[in-house]
């Protein structure tokens, strides 16, 4: 347990930005699981639902929570796979 007050905030901060940078993980994620049902369900209707998970995985980048090229290489291979399932139906 840290004796210093400035180490004692730290530990405040660490832990706000800790929930925070969880939540936004987390709904990064998400958007992309319902993202790649979404295309294998209909590719035809599941533009609008990449393209918000994309939204999202740039919201991460731009809080700090994912580095940028990996939010790239994520939206790449979700591009791709709508490609993929829009030209097989």
């Amino acid at each position: 347990m840290a004796n210093i007050e400035s180490a004692k905030k730290r530990n405040r901060q660490n832990v706000k930005r800790r929930v925070r940078n969880r939540d936004l993980r987390s709904r990064a994620r998400t958007q992309v699981k319902v993202a790649r049902q979404a295309i294998t369900a209909d590719a035809k209707t599941a533009e609008p639902v990449v393209r918000k998970a994309t939204s999202e995985l740039d919201r991460a980048v731009v809080k700090g929570v994912l580095h940028k090229k990996n939010a790239a290489r994520r939206k790449s291979r979700l591009m791709k796979s709508l490609a993929k399932a829009q030209k097989a139906k």
